[in-house]
C-alpha cells in the first residue's frame, strides 16, 4: 500500500476552506438546488459511438419511447439532413432527461476535425464530460486533440470503453493507451462478462457485484453480488482488480488512504467510501475513471449514467469563477442558430440566478443591454416554451440581435459591475487565484507589459470564450444570378454568426466572396445548407490552400502624404518599421517607439488616432507583397506621426497600410504552408502501397505501429498535397483504410515548393 501526505491533506483542507469563505447563504442555498444537475457533454473520435450512446440514455430515461440508428438517420440528436445522409455528428445538439432522480443536461458533439469549433464552444460551458473511446482503438487522433481542450477548460472527464461486443476489443490495451498518450492515471472500474463468446454484463470492481442485461432492448438486468463460493477465478480475479483500483485512490486520495491505515486493510472499505473516493479525484483531475460497455448491444449505457452522476460534479461545484456574481444572473453563451419559424436562437449555460420570458440582459463581452424573446428549454431540434429556468441549467432564448457565441451575459451592468469587484477581492488570496486561473487567462496575462491588477484578471477571467481555430482551406462563392447576392450575403452572414469557425471575406481585387474554413467537408457542409436551407442553388470554386507570409529581414520607411480632398487638406507622416517575431500575441504586434524624442511626439497623437492606426494596420497585415496572403509573426513599430488639424481617420488609416506594405515589401516575404497531423489505420497488406503513396506528398513520417493486425502510420504532411485525399486512400487500400488529420502548424516552404504554390494560385 502506498503512504499518503499528512501535509498535503491540510493544505487541501485549507484551501477548501478559503474557498468556502466566498460562499454566501444564498449560495449554499442554490448548492442544494443545482446538486441534482449535471451538465457533461460527450467527446470522442469520429465513430466511436457518441450519438448511439446519447440516443440509448434517451430511450433508458424513458425521454424518447423508441431507439432510433445512426446507420437508419432517424437519431434525436442527428436532425440535420446532413447528418442523417452521412451518418455523422455536424453540430452540437442539447437534450435533457431525468436519471435516478437526477437531471442530467448533455450535449452531443461532433466527432470531425473540421467541427472542432463546436466541441470547442461547448467545452467553455461544461461541468463534466464523458470521453467515448473505441474498445478496440483506445486513444485515438480526434481524441487527443478533445483531450487537449478539455484540459484547457479544466473540465473532469470518465471514459467509457464502447464497441466491448468487438472480437478485438482490448479493456487492458485501451487503458495503457490512456495512461501512455493521456500521460494521466485511469481507474479500470469494470471489466466485461462474456458467454459463448459475446458480451452479456460486466463486473463492477467498486461493489464487486454481477451486472447481466438480459435479453430485450437493454432495459432488463440483474445485479448479483460475487462471492468466492460460487464465482471462484472470478471472483479471484475481480478482487484482486477492486485492490488495484483502491490502492491507485490510496495514493491520490487522502481521505482513502487515512481509513485504510485505520482498518488497515485494502478489502474492508465501504464501497461508498470507494466511490467517494473515485468522484474526488475526478472532479481534482487526479484520476479518470473507465467505464465499459457496448452501446450498440445496449449493454453498459444505465451503468454509464450511474458513473455520470456519482462522479462528475453538479454546477455548484465547478465554476467558482461565477460565484462573484452571487444571486445576479450569469450565463456564458454557447450556440447560436437560426430557426424558420422562432427566428435566431441563443443557447445559454446559466451559471447563477435565474432568466425570465422577455427579461432585459446585458452582454459584458459587447458592453450592451438586449431585450430577450421568448425562452425555451431544447431536446435537440425541438422547443418546449417556459417562463422560467434557473441557475445550473441550459437555456434557449430568441430575439437577441448582438449576442455571440462565448459572450457573458448577466442582468444589467451594475450587476456585471458588482461580480468584477467581488471576483477582484477574491483573487487578492494568491490561493484562490491559483486556484481559479485558467491555462488560455495565464498565457494573455503573462503578455502584459505591466504586472495586471486584481481587477485586469478579473475582467479577463470574466471575458474569456471559445478560441477559433486557424482556417485551412479557402473558397470563392458566387451565387446563380446578381439578384440573389444580397440574399447570398444575408444567408452568410447568419452561417457565420452560427459557426465561428467560418470566415466570410470579400475580395475587393477579384468581386468575390471567399470562404475560409477547417477542411473540405466543413466547406461543403457549408454549400448544401445553402441549396437546402436558404433555397439559393450556389457554386463553390475548387479548394484553394490558406497560406501565409511571414518576413524574413527587417525594414523602415516614412512615408509623407499632403492632398487636397474637397476643400479639406489632408497631411500625414508616418514612419513605421517591422521585424519577425516568432509566436507574437495580437496585443503584441504593434508597439511604439520608446525613445525620447518619439514617445513626446506620439503622446501628442496616439490617445486620438490609435483607432486609426490600428485599422491600418490590420489592412496591412491582410494581404502580403508575395501572394497577397495574410502576414503573421510579425511585430510592427511606430517612430512617429505627425497628423495636420482637419485630417480625417481615413487618411491616417490610408497612410499607415500604404506606409507598412512599402515596409513588408523591403523587408521581403517567404510563404509558410500549413501542415496537417495525418494519421492513416491501414491492413498490414495495404501499407506498403500508402506508404509510397506519402512519400510522394512530402509527408514526414513521425511513427508506426501495429493495432490488432493493422498498421497506424502517423505523419506530417502539407495540406496541399492532401486535396482529394480520401479518394486516394480508398483506392489504394480497397476500402479498407481509414485517416484523420487535424492542423498541426504553419511551416515554410522550399523556393522550389513556393515557386509551385505561387503557379497554382496565379496561374503563372
Amino acid at each position: 500500500m502506498k503512504s499518503f501526505s499528512v501535509v498535503n491533506y491540510y493544505r487541501k483542507f485549507l484551501r477548501n476552506a478559503q474557498i468556502r469563505r466566498y460562499c454566501s447563504a444564498e449560495e449554499r442555498k442554490e448548492k442544494n438546488n443545482s446538486s441534482k444537475i449535471r451538465n457533461i457533454g460527450i467527446l470522442a473520435h469520429i465513430d466511436a459511438g457518441k450519438t448511439t450512446t446519447t440516443e440509448r440514455m434517451l430511450f433508458y430515461s424513458g425521454t424518447i419511447r423508441s431507439m432510433g440508428e445512426v446507420h437508419h438517420g432517424n437519431t434525436v440528436t442527428d436532425y440535420m439532413e446532413q447528418e442523417r445522409q452521412r451518418g455523422i455528428t455536424i453540430t452540437c445538439a442539447a437534450v435533457s432527461f431525468p436519471w435516478q432522480g437526477y437531471q442530467i443536461n448533455l450535449i452531443d458533439t461532433p466527432g470531425h476535425i473540421d467541427f472542432t469549433m463546436e466541441v470547442e464552444q461547448s467545452l467553455a460551458v461544461l461541468d463534466g464530460a464523458v470521453v467515448v473511446l473505441d474498445g478496440s482503438a483506445g486513444v485515438e487522433a480526434q481524441t487527443l486533440t478533445v483531450w487537449r481542450q478539455a484540459d484547457t477548460y479544466r473540465v473532469p472527464r470518465v471514459l467509457y470503453l464502447n464497441k466491448l461486443d468487438r472480437s478485438d476489443a482490448d479493456v487492458a490495451a485501451c487503458a495503457r493507451s490512456v495512461q501512455d498518450k493521456l500521460q494521466v492515471t485511469p481507474l479500470v472500474l469494470h471489466s466485461p462478462v462474456q458467454y459463448e463468446g459475446k458480451l452479456i454484463g460486466l463486473i463492477d470492481l467498486i461493489t464487486l457485484e454481477e451486472v447481466i442485461w438480459t435479453h430485450g432492448r437493454g432495459q432488463n438486468l440483474t445485479r448479483r453480488k460475487l462471492t468466492e463460493k460460487s464465482d471462484g477465478k472470478v471472483w479471484e480475479t475481480s478482487l484482486n482488480e477492486h485492490r488495484k483500483v483502491v490502492d491507485t485512490l490510496s495514493s491520490l486520495d487522502d481521505q482513502l488512504a487515512e481509513i485504510i491505515i485505520q482498518q488497515e486493510s485494502l478489502d474492508n472499505i465501504n464501497s461508498i467510501e470507494i466511490a467517494q473516493a473515485v468522484r474526488r479525484c475526478t472532479i481534482d483531475m487526479k484520476a479518470f475513471p473507465i467505464l465499459c460497455g457496448s452501446s450498440y448491444k445496449n449493454i453498459g449505457v444505465q451503468t454509464l449514467m450511474d458513473g455520470i452522476v456519482s462522479y462528475l460534479p453538479s454546477p455548484f461545484e465547478g465554476n467558482r469563477i461565477y460565484k462573484s456574481f452571487d444571486k445576479d444572473l450569469s450565463a456564458r453563451v454557447f450556440k447560436v442558430q437560426h430557426d424558420d419559424q422562432r427566428g435566431v436562437l441563443t443557447f445559454l449555460r446559466l451559471y447563477s440566478g435565474e432568466i425570465n420570458k422577455g427579461q432585459k440582459i446585458y452582454n459584458l463581452a459587447r458592453d450592451k443591454s438586449e431585450q430577450t424573446g421568448l425562452l425555451y428549454v431544447a431536446l435537440a431540434d425541438e422547443y418546449q416554451p417556459v417562463e422560467k429556468v434557473t441557475g445550473g441549467n441550459i437555456a434557449v432564448v430568441s430575439a437577441l440581435k448582438a449576442t455571440m457565441s462565448g459572450d457573458l451575459i448577466t442582468s444589467t451592468q451594475a450587476a456585471a459591475n458588482r461580480a468584477k469587484d467581488r471576483l477582484s477581492t477574491m483573487l487578492k488570496d494568491p490561493v484562490v487565484k491559483e486556484e481559479l486561473m485558467m491555462p488560455s487567462a495565464r498565457l494573455r496575462l503573462q503578455a502584459m507589459d505591466t504586472e495586471p491588477t486584481t481587477m485586469e484578471i478579473a475582467e479577463e477571467l470574466l471575458g474569456i470564450g471559445a478560441t477559433v481555430p486557424e482556417a485551412v482551406f479557402l473558397c470563392s462563392v458566387e451565387p446563380p444570378s446578381a439578384a440573389l447576392q444580397p440574399a447570398l450575403e444575408a444567408a452568410l452572414a447568419e452561417l457565420a454568426r452560427e459557426d465561428p469557425s467560418l470566415r466570410v471575406v470579400v475580395d475587393d481585387d477579384q468581386g468575390q466572396i471567399v470562404l475560409a474554413g477547417m477542411g473540405e467537408l466543413h466547406l461543403e457542409i457549408i454549400k448544401e445548407r445553402i441549396i437546402r436551407e436558404y433555397k439559393i442553388d450556389v457554386e463553390l470554386g475548387p479548394p484553394q490552400i490558406s497560406y501565409k507570409e511571414s518576413l524574413v529581414g527587417t525594414a523602415q520607411h516614412t512615408l509623407v502624404v499632403d492632398r487636397k480632398i474637397g476643400n479639406a487638406r489632408q497631411q500625414v507622416k508616418v514612419t513605421m518599421s517591422a521585424k519577425h517575431l516568432k509566436g507574437v500575441t495580437p496585443d503584441k504586434v504593434l508597439k511604439l517607439d520608446r525613445t525620447a524624442e518619439s514617445a513626446a511626439q506620439l503622446a501628442q497623437v496616439w490617445p486620438r488616432q490609435q483607432q486609426a492606426v490600428r485599422r491600418g494596420l490590420a489592412a496591412a497585415l491582410l494581404r502580403g507583397p508575395r501572394l497577397a496572403c495574410p502576414l503573421v509573426d510579425v511585430q510592427v513599430t511606430l517612430h512617429w506621426l505627425e497628423v495636420s488639424r482637419g485630417s480625417a481617420d481615413a487618411a491616417v488609416t490610408a497612410a499607415v497600410a500604404q506606409c507598412l506594405r512599402k515596409v513588408f515589401s523591403e523587408a521581403e516575404t517567404v510563404l509558410l504552408e500549413p501542415v496537417m497531423f495525418l494519421e492513416l489505420v491501414v491492413p498490414d497488406s495495404h501499407s506498403a502501397r500508402l506508404l509510397a503513396d506519402l512519400a510522394r506528398r512530402r509527408a514526414e513520417v513521425q511513427h508506426i505501429h501495429l493495432r490488432h493486425g493493422n498498421k497506424v502510420i502517423q505523419c506530417l504532411a502539407p495540406l496541399s498535397e492532401l486535396l482529394g485525399y480520401s479518394t486516394t486512400v480508398r483506392s489504394l487500400s480497397s476500402g479498407l483504410a481509414t485517416f484523420t488529420m487535424e492542423f498541426h502548424s504553419n511551416r515554410q516552404m522550399s523556393p522550389r515548393d513556393e515557386e509551385k504554390a505561387i503557379r497554382n494560385v496565379t496561374g503563372f
